[in-house]
């Protein structure tokens, strides 16, 4: 398995609030009254894309943990019984 998540991972997992994102900004644009589009439109934008930056951010979060969980599945019995002896007694205290 490959252990990267590419940009098309991406495209496809945030198809929709990549539409999303065009349409607020396409709308706060053309809301925004003839010599102050800059002026109402920015601050929309921003918002926006700040949105956005967070919800792709999370979803590559999201899908680079899926591609990695399997390497860390737990075993069947839940229990290593090697990883069991090397603890310490509950009786030994590492300051003793």
């Amino acid at each position: 398995m490959e252990n990267r998540i590419t940009g098309k991972d991406l495209k496809a997992a945030l198809g929709s609030e990549l539409d999303r994102l065009f349409e607020e900004v396409a709308l706060a644009v053309s809301q925004a009254p003839y010599g102050r589009i800059i002026a109402d439109s920015e601050e929309p934008v921003r918002d926006a894309a700040a949105l956005f930056r967070q919800q792709l951010y999370q979803k590559a979060l999201t899908l680079r943990q899926q591609q990695i969980e399997p390497a860390f599945s737990p075993s069947a019995d839940g229990a290593d019984p090697a990883v069991a002896q090397q603890r310490a007694s509950k009786k030994q205290c590492v300051d003793d």
